[in-house]
């Protein structure tokens, strides 16, 4: 009887797996309007309504939808009536009125009633709108300059006077700078309208210096990249920067092949990694005085300390010392306490090892340690920036200020008296903390944190003065969350592993239940059995925990075969438990099990969301342990999922095309196949933001990139390998795989493709390019991986 029972069952399983739809490339890979359009840029209006672009009809655009929350239900909002949505303002103090920019002019709006108020009415633009701390004038910028409005008598006052004249300016000397003014000089002879053109200029330009304010001080920025302008609380100080880029550094230039003109067009591109960097000061006009001076940085502790890998170069390294140079810093934006008598900077250095908080004294520009975070690889992480975008620093009153650390190894909040620098950390443990927020009545924060588990993230609620997080949603995956404005509501774009996003609102409350507001998955989707792949952790040889998500097939294939992914971007995660960005490659994963191979996408050392040791495992090093780890989850899929050995391959893109190579040549015994997709080559020729905060710079730190690029390592190719690359990637060049393919044809290297998609950039967008190069990755693994 159990045998029989064994048997139905055994019937039933493979009858309900040969009856589920079966997946191709061609279905996976075209428009991806086939699977429904996840909600999108959701954002509280002013209104108090809840707006986000959706496409639930798969039009060729998304349209913006509104929901109330009294209705769920979605509205497509009329595109008449998109104008009139306002969802980017500020609040007065007493979160009574709000301030918005719409097309250009200057608005105020009572924030319950919505009557509404035209400030401005000019051709210029007008933009940055914000109440005066007496809530009686709007602070705006008009060109480069600040204003003062009255909204009780609607005077304009001028606060600033930049003026591009007078400054310093760099230009071009010799042959090309005389050609071109004989150009310049001969198109003037020839053509009467460009004279009098030239005239009308020169006469506008002397009324406007007849006209200018007489009493406002003119400040002389030249061609100087102008920044940051901003006013005191007190109206006093002016701050803002000045940033100069360096002439000689030379950009690159894209090749495009397919254009509309018939002629080869050359795409501008960015410098590599190395060239000079523009240099960047921070000024205060002090208003009261009618004098501008710089902020002294001099002063900065550990201003001139040299990072560690100069010990590599001993020589460099005394030149150096003796030169006793400051290191080069910028100053970020201002951040004054409401009552105008404090004001706080981040100032982070250029070689990225320092980032310092510090009190800034407006009257001298002098600056004064409150909290100092060095990392001798790079300051980066969650809510703390570095050469990854700004991060968090506001008033929790009128002494104190937050901000985010990995003092302890992973990103928590801290708390600074601006006075004595005493510090207190508020959050702890092996978790991390993103989008931090403080609730309008300042006592309260909010924040995103993946406490519960690495690959879950909840929205949080805690007191300012610390104590016990407390979770605010309750659906374990991932929680995108917008807090309403006047904090009652949360809009969540939620999503687990196999269900995409969708947009959820529930009521800011402890243990309230998120409701779904859209559907957007269609019914094709629907059809087939996504997996829900597991997140499993295993240690590398270093004995750090690696966490991973494993596909593991229904009927394996005779020869054992598995795959590894590698995803890209270097430092992100996709071991989680929300819909991967990588969305293609999931259905791909799903084809290959289906197929009959195990399929391993592990968040190797570098990836987001385990800390700062894992961050920085690379530094000075990539291809090793990010590689290693690699090895290690084969090792796992050989020991603890039976695969074989011999029929292991590896793909990625980008970042995972590094990583693919770099397998393909120093782990031969491993990998037998590998397709690597728009790969860094050689890291000396990817750009300077990224690479010089994990390489330092090529001419500074040889070492580094001669261990770190695939190109120095071609020689030990003995599997079969593809490369794919878009002709018109401006981030990583084509000119990376060019390079390669010469040096694999020198070396007499026969086991290996280039494929080669002459519209596609980075990130490839053409149904068909997708098709064609998941094809040959699939061809490859069905021919070298089933031995």
């Amino acid at each position: 009887m159990h045998k029989i029972l064994f048997t139905l069952a055994f019937i039933g399983v493979h009858l309900l797996y040969a009856q589920q739809p079966v997946l191709t490339v061609e279905q996976i890979m075209r428009d991806p309007k086939w699977m429904g359009t996840p909600p999108d840029g959701i954002r509280w209006g002013a209104d108090g309504n809840l707006y986000f672009s959706w496409n639930p009809d798969a039009q060729p655009s998304a349209s913006l939808y509104r929901i109330t929350t009294s209705d769920y239900t979605p509205q497509k909002v009329d595109e008449a009536d998109e104008e009139t949505v306002v969802s980017h303002y500020v609040f007065d103090s007493a979160r009574r009125r709000i301030v918005f920019e719409r097309q250009g002019d200057i608005y105020v709006r009572e924030w319950r009633s919505g009557k509404e108020t035209r400030l401005t009415h000019t051709a210029a633009q007008e933009r940055n709108p914000r109440f005066s701390r007496d809530g009686q004038s709007v602070i705006f910028q008009q060109g480069d300059d600040l204003f003062k409005l009255s909204l009780l008598g609607h005077e304009w006052v001028q606060l600033t006077h930049f003026s591009r004249e007078g400054g310093r300016s760099e230009k071009r000397q010799g042959t090309t700078a005389a050609q071109e003014r004989w150009l310049e000089n001969d198109q003037l002879q020839l053509f009467q309208v460009l004279r009098e053109r030239k005239q009308q200029d020169s006469l506008r330009k002397v009324r406007q210096d007849k006209a200018g304010p007489s009493s406002l001080k003119t400040i002389a920025i030249g061609d100087a990249i102008l920044s940051m302008q901003q006013l005191s609380p007190d109206e006093r100080f002016v701050t803002y920067r000045l940033t100069r880029r360096v002439n000689g550094n030379r950009n690159t230039a894209v090749p495009n092949y397919v254009t509309e003109s018939g002629y080869t067009e050359h795409i501008p591109a960015r410098t590599k990694v190395g060239n000079p960097l523009p240099v960047s000061h921070t000024y205060i006009y002090d208003r009261h005085r009618d004098t501008v001076y710089e902020v002294v940085t001099a002063n900065i502790p550990g201003i001139k300390d040299l990072p560690d890998f100069w010990d590599d170069y001993p020589e460099e390294r005394a030149k150096r010392l003796e030169a006793d140079a400051d290191r080069q810093v910028q100053v970020g934006q201002v951040a004054w306490n409401d009552a105008g008598t404090a004001a706080c900077v981040v100032v982070t250095a250029t070689d990225n090892k320092d980032r310092w908080i510090m009190r800034l004294d407006a009257e001298t520009g002098g600056l004064h340690l409150i909290n100092r975070q060095r990392d001798e690889a790079w300051i980066a992480g969650p809510g703390i920036g570095g050469s990854w975008g700004g991060g968090s620093l506001g008033w929790v009153d009128q002494k104190t200020v937050y901000f985010q650390s990995e003092a302890s190894g992973y990103s928590h909040i801290y708390v600074a008296d601006v006075y004595s620098g005493e510090t207190r950390q508020l959050t702890t443990g092996r978790w991390e903390v993103s989008n931090l927020q403080l609730a309008a009545d300042g006592r309260h924060f909010y924040f995103t944190a993946n406490k519960v588990h690495p690959g879950i993230t909840h929205f949080y609620g805690m007191p300012v003065t610390g104590g016990d997080p407390v979770q605010l949603t309750q659906l374990d995956g991932g929680n995108e969350v917008a807090l309403s404005p006047d904090e009652q509501w949360l809009a969540i774009r939620y999503a687990y592993s196999n269900k995409p996003w969708e947009l959820y609102m529930q009521p800011n409350k402890p243990g309230a239940k998120a409701i779904q507001v859209t559907e957007s998955v269609t019914a094709a989707f629907k059809a087939y059995p996504w997996r829900e792949p597991e997140v499993i952790s295993f240690s590398n040889r270093s004995g750090d925990e690696v966490y991973a998500r494993l596909y593991r097939p229904t009927a394996p294939k005779a020869g054992r075969p598995a795959v590894i992914f590698v995803h890209g971007a270097g430092y992100l995660q996709n071991a989680h438990y929300w819909w991967s960005q990588y969305f293609r490659e999931y259905f791909f994963h799903n084809l290959l099990a289906d197929l009959g191979y195990t399929v391993l996408d592990i968040d190797y050392t570098g990836s987001a969301g385990y800390g700062r040791d894992h961050r920085t495992g690379i530094y000075r090093h990539m291809g090793g342990k990010d590689l290693s780890d690699q090895v290690d989850g084969a090792r796992l899929l050989v020991e603890q999922y039976g695969v074989n050995p011999k029929n292991i391959g590896i793909y990625g893109g980008s970042y995972g095309g590094f990583i693919t190579l770099m397998a393909m040549f120093n782990e031969p015994d491993v990998f037998s196949a590998g397709a690597a997709l728009r790969s860094v080559t050689d890291w000396a020729h990817y750009n300077h933001g990224y690479t010089s905060n994990i390489l330092n710079e090529p001419f500074t730190d040889p070492i580094a990139y001669k261990r770190s690029s695939p190109i120095y390592f071609a020689e030990g190719l003995r599997g079969h390998l593809l490369m794919c690359h878009g002709m018109v990637d401006v981030n990583v060049h084509f000119q990376d795989i060019v390079r390669l393919s010469q040096r694999l044809i020198e070396l007499g290297k026969e086991n290996w493709e280039l494929a080669v998609y002459p519209v596609e950039d980075h990130g490839f967008v053409e149904p068909s390019s997708w098709t064609d190069e998941y094809k040959r990755i699939l061809k490859l693994f069905e021919q070298h991986l089933d031995n």
